[in-house]
C-alpha cells in the first residue's frame, strides 16, 4: 500500500461525514427558501470550512504521491473543486465513498456489490443535479425548473435518456449540468445493463453446478 493510499484509507470516513455536512449545507436553503439570515450564514461557514478541509486533503495527497503532476491529471475532479468554487456540488462525489464502504461490508459478492455501487450512485446522481439544477435555474425569468420536486423528476428523466421535454434548464449553468448528467446517465445505464448480465450469469453457473452430473 502507497503512501497515498493509506491517507485516504485514514481519512476516508471523516471526508465522508464532512460531505454529508456539506449536503445539508448546500440542501437546505435550496429546500427551504424562507430560512432566516443568521442560518443562511451559518450553513455558508459550514460549506467553506469543508471546502478548506478538502483543500487540505488533497494538498496532503499531492505531497505524499510520488508523481504528483500525475496524480493531480488522474484526479482534476479534485482540483476542480478546489479550484473553481461555482463547481461546490464537486465536494458531495465524496459521499461515493459511503457507496463503497457499504459494498464492502454488504457482501463479498462481485455482481451484488457493483449493483450496490450503481444504486448509490444513481440515488446520489439524481439527487444532487436535482438540487444543482434548481439551485442554478431559481430566479430566473424564464425557468421552468424551479421546486425539487420538478428537479427530482427532470433529473430521473434525462438520466435515464427518457426526455420528454416537459422540464428543461435555460441558463447556461443549468445546461452544463445537464450535459453533464447525459454523459453520467449513459454510463449509469451501461453499468446497470452489466450488473444485471452478470447477476443472470451468475444464477446459471450456480444451477449448472447444483446440477446432477450425468
Amino acid at each position: 500500500m502507497t503512501r497515498v493510499e493509506s491517507w485516504e484509507r485514514r481519512t476516508e470516513i471523516p471526508l465522508v461525514l464532512l460531505a454529508l455536512a456539506f449536503l445539508v449545507a448546500y440542501a437546505w436553503p435550496i429546500l427551504d427558501t424562507t430560512l432566516d439570515g443568521d442560518v443562511r450564514t451559518w450553513l455558508w461557514v459550514v460549506s467553506w470550512t469543508v471546502w478548506a478541509a478538502f483543500a487540505i486533503d488533497f494538498a496532503v495527497r499531492l505531497a505524499l504521491a510520488e508523481q504528483r503532476v500525475h496524480y493531480a491529471k488522474t484526479h482534476w475532479y479534485d482540483v476542480a473543486m478546489i479550484a473553481l468554487p461555482m463547481l461546490r456540488p464537486l465536494r458531495l462525489l465524496r459521499l461515493l465513498a459511503l457507496t463503497r464502504l457499504l459494498g464492502r461490508s454488504a457482501t463479498r459478492n462481485l455482481a451484488r456489490r457493483v449493483t450496490t455501487y450503481v444504486v448509490g450512485a444513481t440515488v446520489m446522481t439524481i439527487g444532487l443535479s436535482a438540487l444543482a439544477v434548481v439551485d442554478a435555474e431559481r430566479g430566473h425569468p424564464d425557468a421552468n425548473l424551479t421546486e425539487v420536486g420538478d428537479g427530482i423528476w427532470w433529473a430521473c428523466v434525462t438520466v435515464t435518456t427518457v426526455g420528454y421535454g416537459d422540464h428543461y434548464p435555460v441558463t447556461t449553468e443549468g445546461r452544463f449540468i445537464a450535459g453533464a448528467l447525459m454523459l453520467v446517465g449513459i454510463a449509469l445505464v451501461g453499468s446497470v445493463t452489466a450488473a444485471v448480465a452478470s447477476w443472470f450469469v451468475e444464477q446459471l453457473q450456480a444451477e449448472n453446478d447444483q446440477a446432477p452430473e450425468g
